[in-house]
């Protein structure tokens, strides 16, 4: 991955987007996008749309979530300490002892999970998963007074944000899920303008997507594509604890996963890996029997049904501070599906036989 492509990432990664405060983030995609996109548009939903060629032949949508699991604020009590609940799936022992940032009008107030010592639970209590009623966010605050100048009900809160570099070319951050997507979907398409497509490519950074698919269901709406390529983590199984058999095989930096199974349309996959055979980009072969739990399943079924794949990032460690992902994949799946874009003329046809 290159300099800029790079700094493109962090700056997803450092602002802060849980489903419904997206604000920050697309800003981030805007200002990207504006440097090589034919049309770059924010819907009133909060979808950020670029285009390449709009008025080609056929229409591709290219989708990547940009919010993120997160909190907010619900209560602050008389001594200045803050009183949450989850936006989106939770795994809440990730929480304990985390350093947390409330995002205020002001900006960011830093703070972390407070919970009641060990040293002070009961032996029943030390056998408990702690629920979200069982944590609070300290802000240092002595008072609600002080803690109502910095932070207000119905701010949103994160992890602390940011990027830290592994061995092997592994990353890990908060909201790899799913600003990894993101990036995917907008690299592939400066990728794509590069090359003067014949296909009206639209890359889009959904909103929403943790709380219920929303974004995508309203931006596939709206663009009225033939075609689309949804972009999110998978599972990486190259870790302990984790069945294969039951998971599938898949692992960091052997590159993208592409899916096969109903949510997927037959001759999208193949088409895929053909290029991908073609180009020489690593791959792996994920099997989904049911529809999927990202963009894809509400975009398949948007209008009259939209011919669509799946291009997965495999991911260690999801909903957690410590996402982990290959900077590798990231770049070989923006490289596939932009070849894939170059590809189409008016005459390709996915229609299932």
């Amino acid at each position: 991955m290159d300099a800029e492509s790079l700094e493109f990432l962090d700056q997803l990664l450092l602002a802060p987007s849980p489903s419904g405060y997206e604000q920050p983030v697309q800003k981030v995609v805007r200002e990207f996008a504006g440097r090589f996109a034919d049309e770059v548009r924010t819907d009133w939903h909060g979808n950020v749309i670029a285009a390449v060629n709009p008025t080609g032949s056929p229409r591709i949508m290219l989708a990547g979530h940009c919010d993120q699991i997160g909190l907010i604020v619900k209560y602050i009590d008389d001594r200045g300490f803050v009183w949450v609940e989850t936006i989106g799936g939770w795994d809440t022992q990730m929480l304990v002892g985390q350093q947390m940032v409330v995002w205020g009008r002001n900006g960011a107030v830093p703070g972390v999970i407070g919970k009641k010592p060990i040293h002070l639970l009961t032996p029943e209590d030390r056998k408990k998963v702690p629920e979200i009623k069982d944590l609070w966010i300290d802000l240092g605050t002595a008072s609600r007074v002080e803690a109502e100048e910095l932070v207000a009900v119905g701010d949103p809160v994160t992890f602390h944000l940011g990027r830290r570099d592994l061995q092997n070319g592994l990353a890990c951050a908060p909201a790899m899920d799913n600003k990894v997507g993101a990036w995917t979907v907008l690299s592939a398409l400066q990728r794509v303008a590069a090359a003067k497509p014949k296909a009206a490519v639209f890359a889009v950074s959904t909103v929403q997507e943790e709380i219920g698919l929303r974004g995508a269901q309203t931006s596939a709406f709206s663009i009225d594509p033939a075609l689309a390529i949804v972009v999110d983590v998978t599972h990486a199984t190259d870790c302990p604890t984790l069945e294969v058999k039951q998971f599938g095989d898949i692992k960091l930096g052997a590159g993208p996963v592409l899916y096969r199974g109903p949510n997927v349309n037959p001759g999208m996959h193949r088409r895929l890996g053909e290029l991908a055979a073609a180009g020489n980009l690593p791959t792996q072969i994920g099997a989904l029997g049911k529809s999927a739990s990202n963009d894809a399943n509400s975009i398949q079924i948007t209008r009259g049904g939209i011919a669509t794949a799946i291009v997965a990032i495999p991911n260690r460690y999801m909903h957690s501070p410590v996402e982990m992902v290959s900077l590798a994949d990231l770049d070989h799946a923006a490289e596939l599906i932009a070849q894939f874009c170059c590809d189409l003329t008016p005459e390709s046809d996915f229609t299932p036989a």
